[in-house]
């Protein structure tokens, strides 16, 4: 079954990316995260922030000051609906265009969809407090946009 992925707010021309090849992402993603935990994805909003935004819902949702990269919120199964994972991802814009020129090759685009894939590992369950984690998270989401990148005939580096 497909997950059903939406994509709210604004996603700047400086990104190079549009919301159709984002939302092909975040589904691709999706799809590799829910095989990975052996739980399907039903639903997942995508929503593009900025630094302010972002800090707004850090401060909201994981009671952090500051602008981040990517808040990720799980929600349980509304009665009625599949059992699943269901979510939103909060992917903040400006910190993907400042940060890719500090990744050398890296375009605005791919530090997006990076975040995207990071936000999808979260939802599966996985974490990344410690340092094994985090690296077997980044492996695998690099992973992920790599097989993204070919399946698409694009490679998103620059």
């Amino acid at each position: 079954m497909n997950c059903t992925i939406s994509i709210d707010g604004d996603l700047p021309k400086k990104i190079g990316l549009g919301k159709g090849e984002l939302k092909s992402a975040a589904r691709y993603f999706a799809a590799r995260s829910s095989a990975r935990c052996g739980t399907a994805f039903r639903e997942v909003s995508v929503v593009l922030q900025n630094d302010g935004s972002s800090d707004e819902a850090h401060r909201a949702i994981m009671g952090v000051a500051g602008a981040t990269d990517v808040i990720t919120q799980g929600y349980d199964a509304m009665p009625g609906e599949a059992e699943g994972v269901y979510g939103e991802l909060y992917v903040n814009c400006d910190r993907a265009v400042s940060a890719a020129p500090e990744r050398h090759g890296w375009s605005p685009a791919k530090e997006l969809l990076l975040y995207v894939a990071h936000g999808m590992d979260h939802l599966s369950g996985e974490d990344d407090h410690s340092p094994s984690g985090y690296a077997r998270m980044r492996r695998r989401e690099l992973g992920w946009l790599r097989d993204f990148a070919h399946s698409t005939g694009k490679s998103f580096m620059v």
